[in-house]
Order: C-alpha cells, then sequence, then structure tokens
C-alpha cells in the first residue's frame, strides 16, 4: 500500500509516495525550498508543486513544524510564518490539492511515529526520546511505544534561550560552529531533557543525523543510549503517510 507523504520544514519542503509495508519511499523524493515569507498560501503552493511533482491524486499526510490537534488546526508556528497559527492546515492544503484528504501532523511526531515502527526504536520499551535537529528541535516522547504528541522540547530553556536557538542544526550553521562546539551545546540540552525524562533511549534524527558520527562520539556525558535516526530525513515522510493511512482506518 502507498500513501503520500509530505514533510514541511524551515528551511525545506520534500515529499513521495512511500511504501507501508517496508516504511520506505516508493520513490526518490522531490523537495522544494520554503518560501519565505512562510506563509500559509505560499507554503500551500509549494505543497501543490511537490505533490503534483508525482502526479498523485489519493489521500495526502503532511507534516508541519508546530503543534497540531484534531490532524488539522495549527497551535503554534516557531520556525514559520506567525500567520499559520490557528489556521486549518488540512482544509487549506486539501483544497489547494484539488479536495483529495489530507491529514497534518507535528513533524517531530510524525517522523517518531515511523522511528518506532521501522527505525531506530523498533521493540524499544521504556521512554524513547526522538528529537529531529534542524531549523529547529523537534521532540517526539514514548512510552512503551505509545507517542505523548506535541511535547515542543526544543522550546525549553537553555543558557536563558530557547534551546533550539542554541543547539539545532542551524544555530550550529549560523554560528559557524565545529562539531565539537555544537556536540558541546547538545551534550548539555540532552542532560537537560535527560534530567527531566529519565529516557532509556535517544534517537537524534533530522538532516544531521547522516553525519551522526562527526558529533555524537564527543558526546559522553549523557547516561542514556544515543543512536542516529535510522530512517534520517526521510523518516517525517514516511510517519505523515502513517499518519494519512490511519486516518482511512
Amino acid at each position: 500500500m502507498q500513501i503520500f507523504g509530505v514533510d514541511i520544514g524551515g528551511s525545506g519542503i520534500k515529499g513521495a509516495p512511500v511504501d507501508l509495508t517496508r516504511g520506505d519511499l516508493a520513490a526518490e523524493r522531490h523537495k522544494v525550498l520554503t518560501p519565505q515569507p512562510s506563509t500559509p498560501d505560499d507554503v500551500a503552493e509549494c505543497v501543490r508543486e511537490v505533490v503534483d511533482h508525482f502526479d498523485w491524486h489519493g489521500p495526502v499526510g503532511v507534516t508541519f513544524p508546530g503543534v497540531v490537534t484534531g490532524g488539522s488546526t495549527v497551535r503554534t508556528a516557531a520556525n514559520v510564518d506567525a500567520a499559520w497559527v490557528d489556521t486549518d492546515a488540512a482544509a487549506l492544503l486539501g483544497g489547494r490539492l484539488g479536495g483529495i484528504p489530507v491529514t497534518v501532523v507535528n513533524d517531530a511526531d510524525a517522523a517518531g511515529v515511523a522511528e518506532m515502527n521501522f527505525g531506530a526504536g523498533q521493540g524499544r520499551k521504556g521512554t524513547v526520546i526522538v528529537l529531529t535537529f534542524g531549523t529547529g528541535i523537534g521532540s517526539a516522547v514514548f512510552t512503551d511505544g505509545a507517542l505523548v504528541p506535541n511535547t515542543e522540547l526544543g522550546h525549553l530553556e537553555l543558557n536563558g534561550h530557547d534551546a533550539e536557538k542554541r543547539a539545532s542544526h542551524k544555530a550550529r550553521e549560523d554560528g559557524d560552529l565545529t562539531w565539537e562546539h555544537w556536540a558541546r551545546r547538545v551534550e548539555k540540552y540532552l542532560r537537560h531533557v535527560e534530567m527531566l525524562f529519565s529516557p532509556e533511549l535517544f534517537i537524534v534524527g533530522g538532516g544531521v543525523s547522516r553525519k551522526a558520527d562527526k558529533f555524537l562520539p564527543l558526546i559522553t556525558k549523557v547516561r542514556a543510549e544515543i543512536v542516529p535516526a535510522r530512517l534520517q530525513n526521510n523518516a517525517g515522510i514516511v510517519g505523515a503517510a502513517m499518519y494519512a493511512a490511519q486516518q482511512r482506518g
């Protein structure tokens, strides 16, 4: 069975059909840059461009970088235009896509569900926290496989700032930080999260997970096991498709 997944990020919007039996992309993903400003109408047009690239006409699952309730309504928008807040994203995107069914979910929750079912979290019990490091820091918290949705742990305070302002991958790039310097920030953030939740496992995702060998070995003062996401930056697309399939029953 195939369902289409789209992952909206602060810097890029990417999507592809997903094979839900394998938990993997069924075709090479198509990506466009997130428009600036990232208003609902402009982002919706980019989502349409990604979906039309595959001539897709079935259900679509879409991730969003913020709190999403009821599979449709956006409640926060830290890394995209503030006009998204209180937008019925499912209705907006469904209309732009010609009326096909659209399900919208928090981006990190989608990535986490994909990792727990098909990736590094498969079969793991206890508390598992998936963290996506990109434009911000997304989080998904699981207890014995059950998701606690919309946790937004990237907004925990770190050195008087939102943690993602100090420890996201964007913060590393904007500050031209060495991997060693950035790893110290990530370690401090992980220790803070560990103090609050005592997880057995951290799964580190987002685009930077492709370079896990450059920074994860430098993080030595965290008790929990730390592993890179197995699905890497495709996890959001896969998870979005999983949510859309679940919506169909």
